[in-house]
């Protein structure tokens, strides 16, 4: 009898970690994370399919006063943040233009400065905003105003998230909410490929106007729904050297090293073919390092 019950004992045994491993199998909603533990969240898609938000442990510091030479730029982003986390109505933002400009930045400056009035960050890869719509439900009852930050957006023919960011950006009745916005950078303004022959589509008019075709249409209606577009330009040398100097500045080098570091940086900026205000931090990041350390 003690063997038949040490039988039953160890078939049911099996039978609950066959059941644990099904369930685990199992498609899941999305979890709310600690919120406290961070002001920046990444989402990402397991290989188990399940979503999930974990925080930002390491966040780099950085200010608006940190980011030169795109005063423009900066106060439209700025007072539409400032309008979102006051609660006013703001609009969805895309950035483009030329890569280095500080687009990606400018949006963490804005997380750091309006953080202690209730902005949260999440960054979403453009491979899992097919999930977007079930993210923004699941913050929508929150107290804080949340920023779904995608960067390097662009997309291929035929990606699912495409229609996902449609429908989150149109407000469909599914994914409306007043304290989500979408903020996103590109090197693409319409974030779908152009293609020559494209241009065969468009129609004229007897009156001279000039019309897309359908697909053309399609491709410029994604970047049209978002409400504010931002636009970022190479610097010229005047610039880049303004923006060399404030990061070395930031990095502690003298004003008479400042100087005497020009020649160099444009030197680092010919070697890599171009005058970002990337190029301008690791230049600087380079020649910081290499300055003898006061005894």
């Amino acid at each position: 009898m003690n063997g038949i019950n040490a039988e039953w004992t160890a078939f049911f045994g099996r039978a609950e970690q066959l059941m644990a491993r099904i369930e685990a199998a199992l498609p899941h909603g999305l979890l709310q994370p600690d919120w406290n533990a961070s002001i920046a969240f990444r989402y990402q898609r397991r290989r188990s399919g399940q979503g999930a938000i974990a925080p930002v442990r390491h966040i780099g510091a950085i200010g608006l006063d940190d980011l030169k030479e795109i005063d423009i730029q900066k106060e439209k982003i700025r007072r539409n943040t400032e309008q979102f986390v006051r609660g006013l109505p703001a609009n969805n933002v895309l950035l483009t233009g030329s890569r280095g400009t500080g687009k990606s930045s400018l949006i963490r400056a804005c997380l750091h400065t309006f953080a202690p009035l209730g902005l949260r960050l999440i960054e979403v890869d453009k491979t899992d905003l097919v999930d977007l719509p079930e993210l923004v439900d699941l913050v929508a009852q929150r107290p804080e105003k949340f920023v779904v930050f995608c960067d390097d957006l662009s997309f291929d023919e035929g990606e699912p998230g495409y229609k996902a960011l449609k429908s989150v950006l149109d407000g469909s009745v599914s994914a409306s909410t007043s304290n989500v916005l979408v903020y996103a950078t590109s090197n693409r303004r319409h974030l779908l490929p152009e293609y020559m022959a494209e241009n065969r589509s468009y129609t004229h008019t007897d009156d001279g106007e000039v019309h897309p075709g359908e697909v053309v249409e399609e491709k410029i209606s994604l970047s049209e729904r978002f409400g504010l577009w931002v636009s970022f330009y190479p610097f010229n040398q005047d610039e880049y050297l303004k923006i060399v100097a404030q990061w070395l500045s930031a990095l502690g080098v003298s004003a008479e090293q400042i100087a005497a570091a020009r020649g160099d940086a444009l030197v680092w900026a010919l070697e890599r073919g171009s005058r970002s205000g990337r190029v301008a931090w690791q230049f600087a990041r380079d020649f910081a390092g290499r300055q003898p350390t006061p005894q």
